[in-house]
């Protein structure tokens, strides 16, 4: 009689789905434990983090923590790197050299990279593998492995308010002003105006709000809605079935 393969399949897959579950709590658990905040710090000893802020679990590289100082309610998404100085062990003198102010949200992968100052204003949010750097490689000796050649360094300021996109890479030199939207993937050098959308590499302004003429050009979408204050689930979704049966026009 041939052997029924299928004969303990049910059990194999229970087994499979605990094995699952319990890999799964236990690495939410492994994120919980290894989230840093200011009650628990863990291995790192930043100049300043703030009420509230959250380095989630995994870290990216951390170095040169006495030289970075971190907001109120900020949130460091995972694996990303946060760096004061070419390399550890660096004395960088009495100031901080990377400052994120209050709500600051640095999302999964980005990198902060600095030997000069680099500050974030309050409230400004980045998206996933944002770079934004004090630093860059030069190449004046064609000689010389431009790894080997000393970088570029200037100082970088990115405003209150703003957003960048996935992927946005913010060079030495760089000045946001307040509530600058840059598109994913830009490149970013140079001043930028407050309240204004760049994009492109290199980032060059594709819009900007004016006092008087409001955006220009004009937006192509009205303004969403903010929903409303005690909207349950349901009723938003009935909203937005409704919406979509209004005829165009």
């Amino acid at each position: 009689m041939p052997k029924n393969e299928n004969l303990f399949s049910p059990l194999g897959a229970w087994r499979r789905r605990a094995a699952s579950r319990l890999v799964h709590r236990g690495w939410r658990w492994v994120q919980g434990a290894g989230a840093v905040t200011a009650e628990r710090p863990g291995p790192l000893r930043f100049g300043r983090i703030g009420t509230g802020t959250r380095l989630a679990f995994p870290q990216g590289t951390i170095f040169g923590e006495r030289w970075i100082h971190l907001g109120d309610y900020c949130i460091i998404g995972e694996q990303v790197t946060l760096t004061a100085g070419m390399m550890p062990g660096l004395d960088l003198g009495p100031e901080p050299v990377v400052r994120l102010g209050d709500g600051v949200v640095l999302g999964r992968g980005s990198h902060v990279v600095a030997s000069r100052p680099v500050v974030f204003g309050n409230d400004v949010y980045c998206g996933p593998y944002v770079y934004v750097t004090s630093d860059n490689h030069s190449y004046d000796d064609p000689h010389e492995p431009i790894g080997r050649q000393w970088p570029r360094s200037a100082p970088v300021e990115i405003g209150s308010g703003s957003w960048l996109g996935a992927g946005a890479v913010i060079l030495p030199g760089a000045r946001l002003g307040r509530n600058v939207v840059v598109a994913a993937g830009a490149i970013v050098r140079g001043e930028v105006p407050d309240h204004s959308v760049v994009a492109g590499a290199p980032a060059r302004v594709v819009r900007r709000w004016d006092p008087e003429r409001g955006w220009e050009p004009p937006l192509r979408t009205p303004a969403p809605v903010p929903v409303p204050a005690g909207a349950t689930h349901q009723q938003l979704a009935a909203l937005a079935a409704l919406t979509e049966l209004e005829p165009e026009g």
